[in-house]
């Protein structure tokens, strides 16, 4: 039974009675109605169903499960395409593993409609399956907060809101986000956890060009010495100098536009040199470093200045 289903029920069945239809509707007004979907019912169940299987077994927790719902053009079958399971199913795993901070691997348990919606857990190791006093224990304590940090990661997205705290979760979800996009896919995410409790979150077409956004980058230039010896030519006009004798010194890969310069000044391998350079770094809108790149603008005096870190 789910929502006013049963109230709907009473209604139809004293529909011939406009005596019990007028009490059934004072009834039902002065109860009120209660706006719930199915996912908030389920959990009270999962609720009630623990509190009940812990009057037996205290320590009694319930089975986890990850449902990924799917909801786009194509999803109103119900069915997973097996390219839809390529390009989505390792990057959702490898961005739960990210945000629970430790490897989590997860197994498909089935797929139901409502759109498309793929049900999955951990994988339980042999020590976990044979815990005696559970209905089905946490693979760890790991998934479950993870889940916790992926779903207000989510909130954030879709609310456009500074996702800065979670900046080590971003390449990982670029993934998911490039491969919903590529199948025009809206991604609902509903953890059911071991204590009954319920997350969820929603990645719709609004938190992915909101990643798109924050992945826009920006050059910042400044100019600076490299000095040291010569470990390394290429015809294609770089040349990586190692600023120290020591096995983990700094290197640099200076590239020069016209290699024909490169060229002319007859480098040899072990040769000191003193280069300017511009260091270019491209940073995303949160402050991240994307790339490095130190490009030849001419001789220097022949001292050397602090390195600076690539």
């Amino acid at each position: 039974m789910t929502g006013d289903s049963w109230r709907v029920r009473r209604r139809a069945l004293q529909g011939d009675d406009p005596a019990e239809s007028r009490r059934a509707a004072q009834l039902l007004d002065a109860l009120g109605t209660e706006e719930r979907d199915e996912e908030e019912i389920e959990a009270e169940h999962r609720a009630s169903r623990l509190a009940a299987a812990r009057e037996y077994a205290p320590d009694a927790q319930l089975e986890e499960e990850l449902q990924l719902r799917l909801t786009g053009p194509d999803t109103d079958g119900g069915a997973l395409r097996f390219e839809w399971g390529d390009a989505l199913l390792e990057p959702v795993e490898n961005l739960v593993s990210a945000a629970a901070g430790t490897p989590v691997q997860l197994e498909l348990t089935g797929i139901s409609a409502g759109s498309t919606v793929v049900h999955a857990r951990p994988i339980l190791t042999p020590a976990e399956s044979s815990h005696p006093d559970t209905l089905r224990v946490s693979a760890t304590s790991a998934v479950a907060s993870g889940l916790g940090t992926l779903t207000q990661l989510l909130d954030a997205l879709e609310s456009e809101r500074d996702i800065r705290e979670w900046t080590k979760l971003f390449d990982a979800l670029e993934s998911v986000s490039r491969a919903l996009s590529r199948y025009t896919l809206d991604l609902g995410v509903t953890w059911y956890s071991a204590d009954g409790t319920l997350r969820r979150a929603r990645l719709t077409a609004r938190g992915r060009n909101y990643v798109k956004r924050l992945r826009e980058t920006r050059d910042r230039d400044q100019e600076m010495i490299v000095s040291g010896r010569i470990t390394e030519l290429r015809e294609s006009g770089m040349v990586k100098v190692k600023t120290g004798t020591a096995k983990n010194s700094l290197a640099y890969e200076v590239h020069f536009e016209a290699p024909e310069e490169l060229l002319r000044m007859r480098p040899g391998l072990g040769d000191n040199v003193h280069f300017r350079v511009r260091f270019r770094q491209q940073l995303d809108s949160m402050g991240i470093a994307r790339s490095a790149e130190y490009t030849y603008l001419g001789p220097a005096a022949e001292q050397a200045a602090l390195p600076l870190e690539p």
